[in-house]
């Protein structure tokens, strides 16, 4: 009579290519937070090197610092998932703060109170002639005429200005650029509430979603009727409307309006989105991201300057991030393709 044998467990090694997948998966995860570890990284080299780095005052100058560019982000944010650009929005910083500053130049600080709503009122008309140029004007892309904006605000702006600053802000426009509540920057505060203002259009309004459907497939959009040019022509009208508010703190900091204000800050503003790791492809993007790269402009900026470092060595430090967070976009979609192809094989075997 034969003794039965043990069962044994069962053991199967895992296929190569189900873990290869497997890690896949993890660097996907860990690439995905590349923005989040990329801050994280800086902010423990400068702790290291500068004794004044981790301070609560500290930090709220780097919340101040960032603030500008955070606000600028925002709105370009928006038109970069649209697969757009808006190079005007350094320009329209000047633009906004002269123009509206004309009011206290003009009737004196009892009507000062009518500079935060002219600012916003001439974002959004720049804007929507950016939108309407491109969508109506039939331009082949954005660049062109947000191109042509930025030199056109750039002019009217020296010219109305007279090529002069003006001096003497309403309080409450000082209060956004330089007050604080608490030790809070009040321009944090503001941040804070376009972030959350910007994150519910983006995730929680259909205008939001044709906004992510017409950067992920154009063609597509069109065919299941998102009013595709309407959205776009939109999209550059709510850039205007933060380079305005961002204007707001730009003329508070420096309790003037001039011509200059805003030059470069679109090439920051940039930056600091696709740092936070939208794509330049458009249909990718997150407002959380979008603060985080505006943070570490801020964090680098500070740091290097806690540390006494010529400003030219922080154009190459912040070059060489974009780099990286370009780089990470590109690792990022090879590995997302290779995990859904992967994924669609695994669901059809099953």
């Amino acid at each position: 009579m034969t003794t039965p044998t043990a069962a044994l467990p069962s053991h199967r090694e895992e296929p190569p290519a189900m873990l290869l997948d497997r890690i896949a998966d993890t660097c996907l995860g860990l690439v995905r937070l590349g923005p989040l570890l990329i801050l994280v990284g800086i902010c423990i080299v400068f702790t290291v090197l500068s004794p004044y780095f981790l301070t609560v005052e500290n930090f709220a100058n780097v919340g101040l610092a960032s603030s500008i560019v955070a606000l600028l982000a925002i709105g370009q944010l928006f038109v970069i998932i649209t697969a757009g650009i808006d190079l005007s929005i350094g320009s329209l910083i000047a633009l906004t703060s002269i123009i509206g500053a004309l009011w206290v130049r003009g009737y004196g600080l009892s009507l000062g109170w009518l500079m935060i709503p002219t600012m916003i009122l001439v974002g959004i008309g720049a804007g929507l002639i950016n939108g309407l140029l491109f969508v109506k004007g039939r331009i082949p892309h954005p660049f062109l005429p947000t191109l042509g904006m930025l030199m056109a605000a750039q002019g009217a702006a020296l010219v109305v200005s007279g090529g002069t600053p003006i001096d003497g802000m309403p309080s409450l426009v000082q209060f956004f650029g330089s007050g604080r509540v608490g030790p809070v920057p009040a321009a944090v505060l503001l941040v804070f509430v376009a972030a959350v203002l910007a994150y519910i259009a983006l995730n929680k309004l259909t205008w939001g979603q044709w906004v992510k459907a017409i950067g992920g497939n154009r063609e597509s959009a069109v065919r299941v009727g998102v009013p595709v040019a309407g959205v776009l022509i939109s999209v550059y009208a709510v850039s205007g409307f933060f380079a305005s508010i961002a204007a707001i703190v730009v003329s508070g900091q420096s309790n003037s309006a001039y011509p200059t204000a805003g030059v470069n800050q679109e090439m920051y503003a940039i930056a600091a989105v696709i740092i936070g790791g939208a794509s330049f492809f458009g249909g990718r993007g997150t407002i959380l991201g979008t603060i985080v790269g505006a943070v570490i402009l801020g964090v680098i900026q500070n740091g290097l300057n806690l540390l006494n470092v010529n400003s030219d060595w922080q154009y190459i430090a912040l070059g060489v991030i974009v780099v990286i967070a370009v780089e990470l976009d590109v690792v990022r979609v090879s590995l997302e393709r290779r995990v859904r192809v992967s994924r669609a094989i695994a669901s059809e075997a099953h």
